[in-house]
């Protein structure tokens, strides 16, 4: 697949760790990304555009989309006057993998997002506002809603809340409930700061897997691999998973009622390993 990492290229969506938003006004940096470990790409054609180089952004993405490249694309929101330019634009390419809807904050958005769309593009929805995160059961249970994705900084400015992972708590939590009872993937957390080193990215990772949201949003490539790292079973968990399958294998007994969740916890592990190439890593 041109211009495109296989390994990640052939990673379903719903398994994505690492989200690496691409700035849709330097398509130099395209490639790079795409060639990166990053699980999925985002070109990003909303925060970083202003207005008068909105056309510019979209004329960049639709050319790359035509031209061999793969990935998805962060839309403006729904309440703009680009939204339905940039989804007019889309129906026309070949390497769309999906959309992330900016500022979702009602279910109907997301579905006449996909509405416009060609059928069966999945729609990532960014929540970002306290409205939007109150709707989340709605908007997650939502026809076209393929994943839930968290804005941090722009729900921050909506609400005064801090960056403290306690100040947050609800609405992370609030996007895991909503995911699980809308039946979707894990949802996506968002980036750490452009300038975090890996310990802060780690740190972060860290509180997004202990939330049950199972992505993360990237500003940098740098970020990439901390992202895959953190958002991974750990060595720990894949060392236990691999003895625990053996024994099974060989016919252990069950001991007791724990044994069937600890059996199906040790298959997910498993599992996710083969799809992220840990097991000789």
């Amino acid at each position: 697949m041109p211009f495109r990492n296989l390994r990640a290229a052939a990673l379903p969506a719903k398994l994505s760790r690492s989200w690496l938003l691409v700035n849709a006004l330097k398509p130099e940096l395209f490639a790079p990304a795409l060639a990166s470990e990053a699980d999925s790409v985002i070109f990003d054609m909303e925060a970083p555009v202003p207005p008068k180089q909105k056309q510019e952004a979209r004329d960049n993405v639709i050319e790359a989309l035509s031209s061999g490249m793969s990935g998805w694309v962060r839309v403006n929101p729904p309440t703009s006057t680009f939204w339905a330019d940039d989804l007019a634009a889309l129906t026309k390419v070949r390497g769309l993998r999906g959309v992330m809807l900016a500022e979702t904050e009602k279910p109907e958005q997301v579905t006449y997002t996909a509405m416009r769309l060609p059928a069966g593009t999945p729609v990532l929805a960014l929540i970002e506002s306290a409205l939007g995160i109150e709707n989340a059961t709605a908007i997650a249970s939502a026809p076209g809603t393929f994943r839930l994705a968290f804005g941090i900084n722009d729900f921050r400015k909506d609400t005064g809340v801090g960056d403290d992972p306690l100040a947050l708590a609800y609405a992370r939590g609030k996007l895991v409930v909503a995911s699980r009872v809308g039946r979707l993937p894990g949802p996506i957390d968002g980036p750490a700061a452009p300038g975090a080193s890996f310990a802060q990215v780690a740190e972060e990772c860290n509180t997004t897997a202990t939330m049950g949201m199972t992505g993360k949003l990237s500003l940098s490539i740098e970020q990439v691999d901390e992202v895959n790292k953190g958002l991974s079973p750990s060595t720990d968990e894949l060392k236990w998973a691999h003895e625990l399958l053996e024994a099974h294998e060989h016919g252990d007994e069950m001991g007791d009622g724990s044994y069937l969740p600890r059996l199906k916890r040790a298959q997910k592990i498993a599992e996710l390993a083969d799809s992220y190439g840990l097991w000789n890593a």
